[in-house]
């Protein structure tokens, strides 16, 4: 495995892979882009790969995300960003590796859809995540024995396929409305059932679904018997969310910011239990500011535990909660002080420093986004 980085690199992808504009990159999240390359039988196989790391060195543990299949020909689907999660994980310490599978964007040769063998295209996809992954853990910045795989739609399917080849520091799967609809073969609802245990019976890791009722892509019929399969079938222990009705369309929950107080709770619980070690070690640092793991002191929206501050406090506590700039941050002070940032670069540290102009020095985090991070002293 070998890749190209450094100065020029977002020149060197375009020039390779036959694009004459530059790689927009996001410097507050450290994003870069890297050309993978696959071995593949006589022709190896550019793969290009988001990467978003924290600040300093690591090692960090590291988040895969697998992308989806909008319509139409893949070559044209856009680099995959999925900064809202990015966001989320890197506050927890992930470095986030966002691989753009065969035949998608800029990486090179052709989509393999497995005509109607819906189990056959996961693990085709797959083989690229394990491609990536292989050349990421061995760098110096990326902890090999503490890895999550999520995947959205056509990547939580990859995800669940990927989840069968036993790969070595995988700890858990998060899918999102995972599948592959095809509604041009005979039964390809009930294939997706069978494909899931298929799966199955070759993986050994916990994972957590979500899936809505007006999801555009599978009915509630369809991924319910997808679960009840895989679970049937004795793969890990799966857990479901089935969160209802979600806007015009539940499909579109991990993609959009409406849908983070649904799913965030619900992973930081699923990631704790299963690295417990993560959870109990010394907190990531986002910029400058030590964020704690998420807590359940307190209920979020419950301005009345709001420890220290009085009445001006909890009223801009209110107005924290409805702002809906992400990422966002409430911080406190034990004399009552108190302030909050939303949106921009580093908001975290933001809300503590406004927090410090009356705070002492003193101020720390109480809320991040939807998640109290408020540990008592």
């Amino acid at each position: 495995m070998k890749t190209r980085t450094g100065i020029g690199l977002a020149l060197a992808l375009a020039t390779t892979l036959g694009f004459a504009q530059p790689v927009a990159v996001d410097a507050e999240l450290n994003e870069s882009v890297q050309v993978i390359t696959k071995k593949s039988g006589l022709f190896p196989i550019d793969l290009e790969t988001t990467i978003y790391k924290p600040d300093g060195d690591g090692p960090f543990p590291i988040a895969v995300i697998n992308h989806g299949k909008a319509p139409g020909n893949p070559r044209f689907q856009d680099r995959y960003r999925p900064t809202l999660a990015v966001r989320y994980f890197i506050r927890r310490g992930y470095a986030v590796v966002v691989p753009m599978r065969q035949g998608f964007s800029r990486s090179s040769g052709s989509y393999i859809g497995a005509d109607c063998n819906v189990e056959s295209n996961g693990r085709v996809q797959a083989e690229d995540v394990r491609a990536v992954l292989d050349h990421v853990v061995a760098q110096p910045w990326a902890n090999k024995e503490h890895i999550i795989v999520v995947g959205q739609s056509h990547g939580g399917w990859t995800t669940l396929a990927f989840g069968s080849q036993g790969y070595p520091g995988v700890k858990g799967l998060v899918n999102f409305a995972g599948g592959v609809r095809q509604d041009q073969c005979p039964n390809w609802k009930e294939a997706l059932a069978g494909a899931a245990a298929g799966y199955a019976r070759d993986t050994r890791l916990p994972s957590i679904w979500f899936y809505g009722d007006n999801d555009s892509y599978f009915d509630p019929a369809t991924w319910r018997a997808m679960f009840e399969e895989y679970n049937k079938a004795g793969g890990g222990q799966a857990q479901l969310v089935a969160f209802g009705n979600f806007g015009a369309d539940a499909h579109a929950l991990f993609a959009t910011r409406s849908g983070m107080p649904i799913w965030q709770p619900a992973l930081s619980k699923f990631l704790a239990s299963i690295e417990p070690r993560l959870a109990e070690a010394a907190p990531p640092v986002v910029g400058s500011v030590p964020l704690a793991a998420a807590s359940d002191t307190a209920a979020l929206r419950d301005g009345s535990n709001l420890p220290h501050v009085g009445a001006k406090g909890r009223a801009a506590y209110q107005t924290y909660l409805a702002k809906k700039d992400r990422p966002k941050a409430f911080a406190i002070a034990p004399n009552g002080s108190w302030g909050w940032a939303g949106g921009g670069k580093e908001p975290l540290r933001k809300a503590v420093a406004n927090c410090n102009r009356s705070g002492q020095g003193k101020c720390r985090l109480y809320a991040v986004d939807e998640a109290i991070v408020w540990k008592s002293e």
